[in-house]
């Protein structure tokens, strides 16, 4: 479907905005879900104190008890190292449960309650423990055959051993809670994710469109050049102006797309710190929660999660690298060029120079062939093209083979020069001899890094510059790029290119 520049600067918009938005949801739905999280831990530690408050004040009191018991029964002192301790930390034990209870207000009732049987219990347990000192153990052995301490103990017990259920049941509750909050935030990171990296997709996808249309009305007005000259120059102008449009165009979705990229890769850090936070909760906690809810907890912390924001992450780097693709070629669209004498054998030179060291660890060599001592153009874009070509010769040679380059330089008929850079590499299946020009496609073992932009940004350099680039290869014995250009770059081809 053709793009109008109206559509095209209205799809592009819509598609901001609905990044925007997505971008915002996002965010937002995070910060609530990491917040309430966050939450759940703060309670869940206030559970865990109420937990352990009680199960020590119990301990405490079994050990006044048995303190007490040992007295009673050996009339040994000894036995009453462990009483005195135990009454003289049990405020403090009394204490830190009523602050606990805080957490389950419910609770403060039965924690009274519980402090009045304790103070009794206590009371019974000193009388007794005074009367075995002044010599009168059997009155004090009559006050324990009444029954009435055991009772009394039995009821802190029964007390005490319902605050640790309530607490464990509460704690059950917030540890279903609580993965629930996990998957949700999962779920949101990934679709919201995928929202806008799809956004962000089309975005491009719509840009390349009208950077096609706008290639495929260049070669039209190429075609109708014969007999129409003045037509052409007129038709060319148009283009040029487009061209300058999309170029600006290009420039500000790009940097505009970069905007909400940067935010999701600030909150990716964040939500691994978060989760980094979960983990370690999670790990200190994982010994005492058993069953199926605390090993769904500890699967989302520890796999789910990371996964999750690992692909998030990858995602990111992705569109990352798309955006700087498409921001160097717009750069290089609007840079203007700048013709003067180039001595081609001293370029040629240099630029094999520069991997010379590659090519000698690969055992290899080069051989240069100038029979053009000199032509008139851009000496920036020559250089580049003819680096990034050497580049590619190195980078995708065979391996159980000396690398050989040879480097020759023609004159052709109608004011033309060739410069063919020939190798003895991996060669490119001939299916893919046109694919490997077109942007962000490669060919091949994708056993090197790139990004599928080099011989595109290679031929639209050589374009820019009045000629073009052709490709021989056969696939496993090697490839030779050749590169088109006129042997004076002419005033007017910056604006023809574009």
């Amino acid at each position: 479907m053709s793009l109008t520049r109206n559509s095209f600067v209205v799809r592009t918009l819509v598609l901001l905005l609905l990044g925007l938005v997505a971008l915002a949801g996002v965010v937002v739905t995070n910060v609530w879900l990491v917040q309430r999280t966050q939450d759940y831990v703060t309670e869940v530690t206030q559970l865990r104190r109420l937990r352990a408050a009680g199960v020590d004040l119990r301990s405490r009191l079994q050990d006044a008890e048995t303190g007490q018991r040992g007295f009673l029964i050996t009339d040994d002192a000894d036995y009453l190292q462990p009483y005195d301790d135990a009454l003289a930390n049990l405020a403090s034990y009394m204490d830190r449960l009523r602050q606990a209870a805080e957490v389950m207000p419910d609770l403060a009732p039965r924690i009274e309650q519980l402090a009045g049987v304790i103070d009794a219990r206590l009371g019974e347990l000193r009388q007794t423990v005074e009367l075995a000192r002044q010599g009168q153990r059997q009155a004090a052995l009559e006050i324990v055959r009444t029954d009435h301490g055991k009772q009394l103990m039995d009821q802190a017990r029964a007390i005490l051993q319902e605050v640790v259920a309530e607490a464990e049941d509460k704690l059950g509750r917030l540890g279903v809670a609580q993965g629930e909050s996990a998957n949700a935030l999962w779920w949101v990171s990934v679709v919201g994710g995928l929202i806008v990296v799809a956004i962000t997709l089309a975005g491009l996808l719509t840009i390349l469109s009208y950077l096609r249309q706008l290639a495929a009305a260049r070669q039209e007005v190429e075609a109708l050049n014969v007999n129409l000259e003045e037509r052409v120059r007129e038709r060319t102008a148009e283009l040029g102006r487009a061209n300058e449009e999309i170029q600006r165009f290009a420039y500000i979705v790009t940097h505009d797309l970069r905007a909400p990229l940067v935010n999701i890769m600030g909150f990716t850090a964040e939500l691994e710190q978060g989760v980094a936070t979960l983990q370690d909760f999670v790990a200190r906690s994982g010994a005492s929660e058993t069953g199926a809810d605390g090993d769904a907890a500890r699967l989302a912390a520890q796999e789910d999660l990371p996964e999750a924001l690992g692909f998030i992450r990858s995602s990111t780097r992705k569109m990352d690298g798309l955006i700087n693709a498409i921001l160097k070629l717009s750069r290089e669209g609007r840079r203007v060029l700048k013709p003067e004498r180039i001595d081609l054998q001293a370029l040629l030179q240099n630029a094999v120079a520069a991997v010379a060291h590659q090519v000698s660890d690969a055992e290899g060599e080069v051989a240069l062939d100038v029979q053009v001592p000199a032509l008139v153009g851009d000496r920036l874009s020559l250089e580049q093209i003819v680096g990034n070509l050497l580049d590619n010769a190195v980078k995708y040679r065979r391996r159980d083979v000396p690398l050989r380059i040879k480097v020759r330089a023609l004159a052709r008929p109608g004011g033309l020069v060739n410069i063919a850079i020939e190798d003895n590499g991996r060669g490119i299946d001939a299916q893919d001899h046109e694919r490997v020009f077109e942007l962000f496609r490669r060919s091949g073992q994708q056993d090197q890094p790139g990004e599928g932009i080099g011989l595109a940004h290679v031929r639209a350099m050589a374009r820019n510059l009045g000629g073009d680039i052709a490709l021989n290869s056969t696939f496993g014995q090697g490839s030779v790029f050749t590169l088109i250009l006129p042997a004076r770059l002419r005033a007017d081809t910056r604006s023809m290119a574009a």
